[in-house]
């Protein structure tokens, strides 16, 4: 089961979560998965320092997906989907959808 959440709810949203994980993909069409405490900043999520290899990814294929696990068992999971830029050593990430999901 799925739960829309509006963008402009995101950050409340939020509120109840802790960290999550940036997934991004490579030019081989494998998935990599890092663990980040996002910054939300202005309606966009703040990446910083995730590494050299999410940097490539992000740099030739924005589309990624934030996934934020739920902090107590069972319980919904955050997922936002969004378009990114890379900005130093940090990805700025604008999302385009979220949903709250719970394990069927």
């Amino acid at each position: 089961m799925s739960k829309v959440v509006e963008l402009p709810d995101l950050e409340a949203a939020l509120s109840d979560f802790g960290s999550g994980y940036l997934l991004t993909v490579g030019d081989q069409h494998r998935v990599k998965l890092v663990s980040t405490a996002p910054t939300f900043l202005d309606g966009a999520f703040v990446v910083s320092a995730p590494g050299g290899g999410s940097l490539a990814n992000a740099a030739v294929h924005p589309a990624v997906t934030l996934l934020f696990p739920p902090l107590e068992q069972p319980g919904l999971s955050l997922i936002v989907d969004g378009t990114c830029s890379v900005q130093g050593d940090d990805i700025v990430v604008h999302p385009s959808s979220a949903i709250l999901h719970r394990p069927a």
